[in-house]
């Protein structure tokens, strides 16, 4: 397992966000962590990130306990992209993904080369390569989110933590942004811890998937064994309704009411 997190517990003063929770995730994986507002994934990624630390349990990357690392060490295993990320400075596009190589220059050294193509590879991969010229806060909301994600890539870490990465982004690009991840998951052996509030889009790209609540594992596993009826109405408080997509056999979640009958309609 390239993450193992053993029985953590982190607490906001007197809220607790995560509650013995406990995850292994295996190389080459891409995991999906879903689970109502609240429910602790936001702080997962900021135990992965090395932000917040666990007031107890253990988190481990590569074999080691992740506080461990070096600040570059840990940038080298974990690149994480917030939900949400203010860049003050008016840095062009380019400028932004190219920080992601700074864990990999010496220390007073600058890019070369391989780093450049390396960060065009990864504008080129996002679709952000025609922006690349202008500055960050020109960019829409979704075109901000695929510069940073761009500049995550181009760290070329071994995990990838994404929190909430499609939540700015119109269809074609979320489907754009899934099938990168894949792509680079088959390539590089990429794994990749994806939160989102998009249980279909989840299902259909996930190897695995963690449905949380109250900063616990309320369940994990094929997306078919997690995104069952019972789940999603101790998860959301919501009776909804999982179908089956016909052509992949995977779960397909929609609302358990649906639009009530034109009036014309009724029976």
């Amino acid at each position: 397992m390239i993450v193992s997190i053993r029985d953590v517990r982190a607490s906001y003063g007197e809220a607790r966000a995560l509650d013995a929770f406990s995850l292994d995730v295996a190389a080459g994986e891409l995991v999906g962590v879903l689970g109502a507002n609240g429910a602790g994934k936001t702080t997962l990624v900021r135990l992965l990130s090395g932000v917040t630390k666990p007031a107890a349990g253990t988190v481990e990357v590569a074999g080691r306990p992740l506080a461990s690392y070096s600040p570059r060490e840990r940038a080298r295993l974990v690149a994480v992209v917030p939900q949400e990320t203010s860049i003050a400075f008016p840095f062009r596009v380019d400028e932004v993904v190219m920080m992601g190589r700074f864990p990999h220059l010496s220390r007073f050294g600058l890019e070369g080369e391989a780093d450049r193509a390396i960060a065009l590879a990864a504008m080129e991969a996002t679709g952000v390569e025609r922006f690349r010229d202008r500055a960050i806060g020109t960019l829409s909301g979704g075109e901000r989110q695929l510069v940073l994600v761009a500049r995550a890539i181009a760290q070329e870490a071994q995990v990838l933590v994404l929190d909430e990465p499609t939540s700015f982004l119109d269809l074609r690009h979320q489907l754009r942004l899934y099938e990168t991840l894949v792509r680079l998951i088959a390539e590089r052996g990429l794994t990749v811890i994806a939160v989102s509030h998009d249980l279909n889009l989840a299902a259909q790209y996930g190897d695995r998937l963690v449905l949380m609540r109250a900063g616990r594992v309320l369940a994990a596993g094929p997306p078919d064994s997690v995104l069952t009826e019972e789940n999603l109405l101790l998860t959301y408080g919501l009776r909804l309704r999982v179908l089956r997509d016909e052509r992949s056999g995977l779960p397909l979640v929609v609302p358990g009411g649906g639009r009530p009958a034109a009036k014309g309609n009724r029976p």
